[in-house]
């Protein structure tokens, strides 16, 4: 016998089987089962729980898609109104202006032709004064004393009434 202690292989079988007496005399496997067991449970628990963070930030990413879609919605609107809006203030401003525009051709016009009256008038005026002058100084010259001063006033008459 003394050849089987001394032998390596007999010393290694003694040992393990020992050791694994040992080990399921102080249930060590089923401790090392229970708290594997234990870790499968949080692993699967926090896997579940990521499953659920996922589904609840797919479900908040899709929200935000939505919104996002409809400020972008909101934003296209905003921009057409305000395009509109400008269209149509664009178009009152041309409307003024034409309006502006108008009013003040007219208004020129006519002051153009109340000075061409007025102009007119002058011209007529001066014509009248003119004619008036020179009648005077013609009859004057050709007649003199009480009848010639008749006829003047006459003819100066006469001449206004016919020039007016």
């Amino acid at each position: 016998m003394s050849a089987l202690f001394a032998n390596t292989y007999f010393w290694q079988i003694l040992g393990t089987l020992l050791l694994v007496w040992l080990l399921f005399r102080f249930n060590v496997f089923q401790k090392v089962g229970n708290g594997l067991d234990k870790r499968a449970e949080r692993i699967s628990a926090e896997l579940e729980e990521a499953r659920r963070l996922r589904a609840e930030a797919e479900a908040l990413l899709l929200e935000y898609e939505r919104k996002r879609e409809r400020a972008e919605s909101e934003a296209t609107e905003i921009v057409n109104a305000a395009r509109e809006e400008a269209e149509r203030i664009s178009k009152e401003a041309e409307a003024r202006l034409t309006d502006f525009i108008a009013r003040r051709t007219a208004s020129a016009e006519s002051k153009i032709a109340q000075a061409e009256e007025q102009a007119m008038i002058e011209v007529r005026d001066a014509a009248i004064a003119s004619a008036v002058k020179a009648s005077e100084t013609v009859l004057r010259g050709s007649v003199q004393g009480p009848l010639g001063d008749d006829l003047i006033k006459q003819g100066l008459q006469d001449t206004r009434r016919t020039l007016s």
